[in-house]
C-alpha cells in the first residue's frame, strides 16, 4: 500500500468515521456490521488498530479486505479471512456466549436509552411509512457483545425520544432492563455521530452528550436531537483527524 500523502480540510462525516475508528482498540475481537461500522472498522485497521480482529455475520473471522465489502456476502470477507464458519456457529459459539467483545452498528433510528430502529418507521408495523431493511443480527449483536459501538449521523429524524420499533435493545425504558431481559453484554457504551460523542449516563442509562466534533457548538447538537439532551460538565472536544488518518480513509472509499 502506497504511503498515505497529507490532506488538508474535512467533512463531517469523515470526522465521525475517524472518530469510530479511534473506538476500536487493537486486538479486540469485533462485530462488524455493512455500511459505516465497516469503513471505520477497517480504517482502524489501516492505521492503529492493525490486529483488530474483524467478524462478520456471513460466519467470516479475522477478515483483512483490501476494499470495502459490498454485503457481508461479498467473497473478499472469505478470502482474506484467517478463518470461515457457518453462520450458526457465529452465533451459538462466538456471539451469544460472550467471546465478542466489541459490536459496531449503524441505525435509522435510536432514542435516548440507545434502543435502535432498522425495522419500520412508522406507528403501525403492518402499514409502515418505511419498511426499513430489518434486523439481520444486529438484535443478538446487541445483547451478547462486551459493549456495542453506534456510528450514525445526527439528526431529529434519526434520534427520536421514543423509536418507532425496537430491533436491537440498548437500555430498554431505563435502568435494570437489561438485567431483567438477560441480556449478556452491557450494551452501547458509545454513540459517535457527526456532531459529537454521547454515552450513557452510569445512573440512568440516558444517553449524554460528552464530546464535540470540531466546529460544533451544543446548540446544534442538542437542536439534532428529539428529545431534551443532557450536556455533560466536563465536555470535550474530539482532535481533528490527522493527514494520515484521511488520508487512508480516503483511499479506502475510492481505492
Amino acid at each position: 500500500m502506497n504511503e498515505p500523502q497529507a490532506v488538508e480540510g474535512f467533512t463531517r462525516d469523515e470526522m465521525m468515521t475517524v472518530a469510530a475508528a479511534r473506538a476500536l482498540r487493537d486486538d479486540a475481537r469485533c462485530f462488524v456490521g455493512i455500511g459505516r461500522p465497516s469503513t471505520a472498522a477497517n480504517l482502524a485497521r489501516r492505521t492503529h488498530s492493525p490486529d483488530l480482529v474483524l467478524v462478520y455475520e456471513s460466519g467470516t473471522i479475522g477478515a483483512k479486505p483490501g476494499r470495502l465489502p459490498l454485503s457481508i456476502g461479498d467473497g473478499v470477507l472469505a478470502e482474506t479471512a484467517d478463518t470461515v464458519v457457518s453462520v450458526p456457529e457465529i452465533f451459538n459459539y462466538w456471539l451469544q456466549p460472550g467471546r465478542i467483545d466489541v459490536g459496531f452498528l449503524g441505525a435509522a433510528q435510536i432514542d435516548r436509552y440507545a434502543n435502535i430502529n432498522t425495522t419500520v418507521i412508522g406507528d403501525d408495523y403492518t402499514d409502515p411509512k418505511v419498511r426499513l431493511p430489518g434486523a439481520g443480527g444486529a438484535p443478538e449483536i446487541a445483547a451478547s457483545c462486551g459493549e456495542v459501538i453506534v456510528i450514525v449521523p445526527q439528526s431529529r429524524r434519526t434520534f427520536v425520544d421514543r423509536v418507532d420499533f425496537v430491533t436491537s435493545v440498548g437500555f430498554g425504558a431505563g435502568p435494570g432492563d437489561r438485567q431483567r431481559l438477560g441480556l449478556r453484554g452491557r450494551g452501547p457504551t458509545l454513540v459517535i455521530t457527526d456532531l459529537g460523542m454521547l454515552r450513557p449516563d452510569p445512573d440512568t442509562c440516558e444517553l449524554t452528550l460528552t464530546q464535540l466534533h470540531p466546529g460544533v457548538g451544543v446548540e446544534q447538537a442538542v437542536a439534532a436531537t428529539g428529545w431534551p439532551l443532557k450536556v455533560a460538565a466536563d465536555l470535550t472536544t474530539t482532535d481533528e483527524p490527522t493527514p494520515q488518518e484521511l488520508a487512508a480513509l480516503r483511499q479506502l472509499l475510492n481505492p
